[in-house]
């Protein structure tokens, strides 16, 4: 079975309250996430999308009503730490270029985890750069490594290319999964992810033809 491919950009407090479920997943079905960098602006650019900040502003409710389904989300799950962001909107361009640099360097966990917690638990402006050194080098990250890889055309390319090959997968947002060809937006999806990777993994494999 396939690992579940999961599309995440550091701006998105949806994909930290992910973040902070998906283990609880993979303990209960043995279902293994690919965690895959993707710039949500450039998300946005190729399919015409904004922030729910943006889009549903001006509507009446609704936004009040989105706040009450993450705080249910939060409180079924038992997520404790999660604050809001001053910052928020946050630049993301070098959070997710370091993330793909994270991978090259064989640091990517720890390096999710401190920027998630940064952004999601510790309220830091993480576009700022000299706040962004900072928080690495408290995580007892690798800073220099990280960042002169960050600057290289490979890095940049790459990240390019998972948010192209995202957007061609279907992905309009973050956070979202793939399960095998299944696409899942949102948190509130990963009820359906779960029991899309149980089913998939039940299903018997078809023998090839002689």
């Amino acid at each position: 079975m396939p690992a579940i491919q999961f599309y995440f950009d550091f701006g998105s407090p949806n994909a930290y309250l992910c973040h902070k479920v998906i283990p609880g997943i993979a303990a209960r079905t043995g279902a293994r996430f690919d965690c895959v960098p993707v710039l949500l602006g450039g998300i946005f650019k190729l399919t015409g999308n904004q922030s729910p900040a943006t889009a549903f502003a001006g509507i009446k409710n609704k936004p009040a009503h989105q706040r009450l389904e993450m705080q249910r989300f939060i409180q079924r799950h038992g997520i404790t730490a999660f604050t809001s962001n001053p910052h928020f909107p946050v630049n993301t361009l070098q959070l997710m270029r370091g993330a793909v640099a994270a991978q090259q360097a064989g640091v990517f966990e720890a390096y999710v985890d401190a920027v998630y917690a940064c952004m999601w638990e510790r309220q830091l402006k993480m576009d700022d750069p000299a706040v962004f050194r900072r928080a690495l080098a408290d995580a007892g990250l690798p800073v220099d490594t990280l960042l002169a890889l960050s600057a290289t055309d490979a890095v940049k390319a790459q990240l390019m290319a998972n948010t192209e090959a995202a957007v061609a997968a279907g992905v309009f947002g973050s956070p979202s999964f793939l399960v095998g060809q299944e696409l899942f937006f949102g948190k509130d999806r990963l009820r359906e992810v779960e029991e899309e990777f149980l089913r998939q993994a039940a299903a018997p494999v078809s023998s090839a033809k002689p």
